[in-house]
């Protein structure tokens, strides 16, 4: 019998508190890197292009090397490690039209949370301030968007989370609810929310019946490039407004990929790899 090369680890509680402590870790890192830079340099480092690029990384970081010296080394004796094989062409063809449905649906929803009003309104102002703020830099937005983050929050939501999950005996449907929901949450806001949860869904699947962390990246990737273009271009992340089309007409041809390629992705599609 072969032996596997990836740890089988376990998500529960316990490793739950330990990425929240190795958040809150990273988190203390920027806030002691913030005040050195103030008072050696004389000026705030969170004025800096780079400094949003910089502080996600370390908090990231510190978040998955917590997980793996607390709980998959002392557990499995083995360090953290995910299969990033690519797989054949055909399986490509599938996800990426499946990947664009869902987010189509996701816009399409989204487009439904108003953002008006004594509360909407004033959140979504603070939320559009926030985002412009980020996005002044065309160049550190998309290493950080299209490059860093599909990295990873994918190996921490679906690599540690998701497949932790699944191997403490949670039902695959479950854990991967469970991990797209959570990643919904961590965006902080409805608008976005609604997006990740769904396209969290499809992330989660894909992982889950190819057994590769590669594609759920390159999925990721691949919708923050769309929504950086979208930005970059036309100052709104709207399919619907880039096309001049209506908000129902982008749901229907979502419904409609989306439809298509899972039914051939999970009836028709025979995926030949399994990690062992």
């Amino acid at each position: 019998m072969e032996v596997s090369r990836y740890p089988k680890y376990t998500f529960t509680w316990l490793g739950g508190l330990v990425l929240l402590g190795g958040y809150i870790f990273g988190s203390i890192v920027i806030v002691l890197l913030t005040v050195f830079w103030d008072l050696i340099f004389k000026q705030s480092i969170q004025g800096k292009e780079w400094f949003v690029m910089v502080a996600n990384a370390v908090v990231f970081i510190s978040m998955i090397a917590a997980f793996d010296f607390l709980i998959v080394r002392p557990t499995t004796q083995k360090k953290l490690n995910f299969n990033f094989s690519p797989t054949n062409f055909y399986t490509y063809l599938l996800i990426f039209p499946m990947m664009i449905g869902m987010m189509f649906i996701g816009e399409f929803i989204t487009a439904q949370i108003p953002t008006t009003g004594p509360f909407f309104g004033e959140y979504y102002k603070f939320f559009e301030e926030l985002m412009s703020k980020l996005t002044d830099d065309p160049v550190i937005m998309i290493i950080t968007a299209v490059i860093m983050a599909p990295v990873f929050e994918e190996i921490v939501f679906r690599g540690i989370i998701q497949k932790g999950l699944i191997n403490a005996g949670v039902q695959p449907w479950k854990a991967i609810l469970f991990a797209s929901v959570v990643f919904g949450l961590v965006h902080a806001n409805p608008w976005q929310f609604v997006g990740a949860a769904l396209l969290g869904c499809v992330l989660g699947l894909v992982y889950y019946k190819t057994k590769s962390l590669l594609l759920p990246i390159l999925l990721h990737a691949f919708n923050n490039l769309c929504s950086s273009v979208l930005v970059f271009y036309t100052k709104t992340e709207s399919f619907a407004d880039a096309f001049k089309v209506p908000e129902w007409i982008i749901a229907i041809i979502g419904i409609v990929l989306f439809s298509l390629f899972y039914y051939l992705f999970m009836k028709k599609y025979k995926v030949h790899y399994s990690e062992i």
